[in-house]
């Protein structure tokens, strides 16, 4: 896969002849920021509060994803299971949200959502290969090829480029929060290009909602 290049938005200074004219200004643009921070949509939200309240630690639920997408979560999510065709919770208390659209001759478009409430360390997945008509499996770290981490609203994420399992063929954001692993990934296919995806992850990570569970 190519090599990632990341645009990071520019640092706007504020300059000012008068201090209490740009303390104003700082002032709105706070007050703007909070009114513009994203919420978990009313639909979506009570499939993501299913997994945090199974997994007893908080989830990510996206705000906003690419089209035709959505995240709302329908039938109930269950433990060592699939709850519906996208969403599976281990009894490790780690969980898998897929969300998937292909259409013949048009391309796919597929998002991954996971954490692992219990772990901070990347976990491991078998590599199978064959060579010679002998299948060779060998353990390897489910995210590797770390090129370098981006930042959005308090996360820092580490961009992996080299993944398994459900994420192969993708591009990886992973960071840590409350002693555990988080992640969101997006397959690099048609109709999207390398550089959308990646506009894409950083718009999904600007709009991630924490779900806490419930009491």
């Amino acid at each position: 896969m190519r090599k990632l290049t990341l645009a990071l938005p520019p640092l706007v200074a504020c300059i000012a002849l008068v201090a209490s004219g740009c303390g104003a200004d700082t002032a709105t643009s706070s007050k703007a920021a909070r009114a513009a921070a994203p919420s978990c949509p009313a639909k979506w939200r009570p499939g993501w509060q299913q997994i945090a309240n199974k997994i007893h630690a908080p989830v990510y639920c996206p705000a906003w994803l690419p089209d035709p997408l959505t995240g709302e979560i329908v039938g109930q999510v269950s433990f060592g299971g699939a709850g519906g065709p996208a969403v599976s919770v281990s009894p490790d208390r780690s969980y898998l949200v897929s969300l998937a659209w292909a259409e013949p001759q048009s391309g796919e478009v597929h998002v991954n959502l996971r954490g692992y409430a219990a772990r901070l360390k990347v976990p491991t997945c078998i590599y199978e290969d064959y060579n010679k008509g002998k299948l060779y499996r060998k353990p390897v770290p489910c995210f590797s090829d770390q090129r370098g981490t981006v930042r959005e609203r308090g996360i820092t994420a580490a961009v992996y480029t080299v993944n398994q399992d459900a994420d192969l063929w993708h591009v990886l954001y992973a960071w840590h929060y409350r002693g555990g692993l988080y992640t969101l990934s997006e397959h690099v296919a048609l109709p999207l290009t390398y550089a959308k995806v990646v506009a894409n992850l950083h718009r999904m990570l600007r709009n991630l909602v924490l779900v806490e569970p419930a009491r």
